[in-house]
């Protein structure tokens, strides 16, 4: 949407901001692997935990993902709680949980990855969160530019049109760069095939803003 910002008695400009997107496929996959172990003491609880998480690092280290790519995103212990009829709330034991933040560069082949981290920690580990992420693509983001710059153009002409002028020489250009959305998917519990399910990786709008203004020619 453009909108005009005029000056109170500045009659000889027009400063307008222009809103413009494009779209392209995906390029990267963020997912967070959790893993969460229950036992009857802290330690046990705590070093059960430790171990899912090595065996699903080791997993998609295998797989090819790289240091980089690679990141413990917290841990945690806490106790656990049962109610009991005539007891009320009692200790039974103690929950320890982790997780960890991956990045996939190869959207074609996470699935494999997600499958294989999965299938490593067994019923321990959950899929928290999924989604699919344009890192960058020059090429989009030159065509949200783009548009942005038309969406601006037409609002200031036909400024300039009712205000009886011409437009003239551009005296300022401010761009405004916009995020690539990414497209979330809901979280997943757990996957119970060897392949698991299809990512369809769809398109992500990248979008861009810039705010122009010119000489108005009477």
């Amino acid at each position: 949407m453009s909108r005009p910002d005029q000056a109170p008695g500045d009659t000889g400009t027009v400063t307008v901001t222009g809103t413009g997107w494009a779209e392209a496929p995906p390029d990267l996959v963020t997912v967070s692997v959790a893993v969460e172990c229950r036992a009857q003491s802290v330690e046990e609880a705590y070093a059960a935990a430790g171990q899912s998480l090595s065996t699903v690092a080791a997993a998609l280290r295998d797989h090819g993902i790289g240091p980089a790519d690679l990141r413990t995103n917290g841990l945690s212990v806490r106790a656990d709680l049962a109610w009991r009829d005539g007891e009320g709330q009692k200790l039974v034991g103690y929950v320890a949980g982790g997780s960890l933040a991956v990045r996939l560069r190869d959207v074609g082949s996470a699935p494999a990855a997600i499958s294989r981290a999965i299938e490593s920690g067994g019923d321990d580990v959950r899929l928290d969160s999924l989604q699919l992420v344009l890192s960058d693509d020059p090429a989009a983001r030159a065509q949200a530019r783009e548009a942005a710059w038309q969406d601006a153009f037409r609002a200031a002409a036909q400024f300039a049109s009712l205000a009886s002028a011409g437009l003239g020489r551009v005296l300022s250009v401010t761009h405004q760069r916009g995020a690539p959305g990414p497209v979330p998917v809901a979280g997943l519990q757990r996957a119970s095939t060897v392949e698991g399910p299809a990512i369809e990786s769809g398109t992500n709008r990248v979008e861009a803003g810039v705010t122009v203004t010119w000489e108005l020619l009477h």
